[in-house]
């Protein structure tokens, strides 16, 4: 049986992923280096579950080191690779741009660079909503790549750029999707409806950078791993996709709808807008609903609903 290759199949989008492939009973090798960006054991508890199952297979590696992945693609029969790896966060990025260098850029052109020289029939690589940068064409078009304002979103162009050089180079069949601000259960602890449900549940002050009008467009975790879904069962020669919910919140409202779900007020702490944040992100979906069939289906109140009731299971 062919293998899917999952990078960071343990975080919070992977081993959403990882989990439909074996339910789907496709055979799934996880590379994850377990970094120390949030805590480890919470990726560990995201997979635990899977570890004696027989499709599944971990390799503790570091997509920085190129010869553990070749002797992955040596001894397996990888045919789609699924490439989350990634160091994360828009502000950590623009304190220490050079490990986002090293795991995005570097990261991402050793992956490929192994990946040439195997017969793949897909490669994804999951981009992100920030790589529009300050763009006044509102919603996005995938048409449209944007100035990066912070290195996570500049890392993130040169992952695309350098993932068309290679489908140009070597005829990889590549699919970009870049992701609007994904959230649900597993998210990862330091993003926004996490870290305010955490806060606000334990009667601590939450931070509000700028003045709150700041909008989003929250994506279910669902309804993600619905597109990439039908992203494998297709085959491109080269495409980029949004994967967004087509819909965006104003930051105030994201907060009142926590409150309502938690049954307890926020104390907020405003604080000066932050170098390299959006004022607004916000998914053209036609071309991924044309050419995917995709079809987002959990607004925001539910996707809120659910998360903070996966929240309240575990504390």
């Amino acid at each position: 049986m062919a293998s899917y290759l999952v990078t960071g199949g343990a975080g919070f989008i992977g081993s959403h992923l990882v989990d439909r492939l074996l339910k789907m009973g496709k055979k799934v090798i996880v590379i994850d280096n377990f970094d120390d960006y949030y805590e480890p054991q919470i990726k560990r508890d995201n997979i635990k579950t899977h570890l004696d199952n027989k499709n599944f297979t971990l390799k503790e590696v570091d997509i920085r080191d190129k010869q553990c992945l070749e002797e992955i693609f040596q001894s397996n029969g990888i045919s789609k690779v699924i490439h989350l790896a990634a160091r994360a966060g828009v502000r950590a990025s623009l304190k220490n741009p050079f490990i986002y260098e090293e795991v995005n850029i570097k990261g991402t052109l050793n992956l490929l660079e192994v990946c040439r020289r195997y017969h793949l029939e897909s490669f994804i690589f999951a981009s992100s909503s920030s790589v529009y940068g300050a763009t006044d064409r509102i919603p996005f078009l995938e048409e449209e790549l944007g100035k990066p304002v912070s290195f996570y979103a500049a890392s993130k162009c040169t992952g695309e750029i350098i993932c068309y050089t290679y489908h140009h180079l070597h005829h990889i069949p590549t699919a970009c999707l870049r992701l609007f601000t994904v959230y649900g259960p597993r998210q990862r602890p330091e993003m926004a409806i996490h870290k305010f449900t955490r806060l606000i549940s334990q009667g601590k002050e939450i931070d509000i950078f700028g003045d709150g009008s700041s909008r989003r467009d929250y994506t279910y975790i669902s309804d993600i791993i619905d597109g990439m879904m039908q992203v494998l069962d297709k085959r491109f020669d080269f495409e980029v996709f949004n994967l967004g919910s087509c819909q965006t919140i104003e930051l105030r409202r994201l907060v009142s709808l926590i409150e309502d779900s938690l049954g307890k007020k926020a104390k907020m702490r405003y604080l000066p807008e932050q170098p390299g944040d959006l004022p607004i992100t916000y998914a053209d979906v036609s071309k991924a609903r044309k050419m995917l069939g995709y079809a987002p289906k959990i607004k925001i109140e539910e996707g809120v609903e659910k998360f903070i009731n996966w929240y309240k299971d575990r504390h």
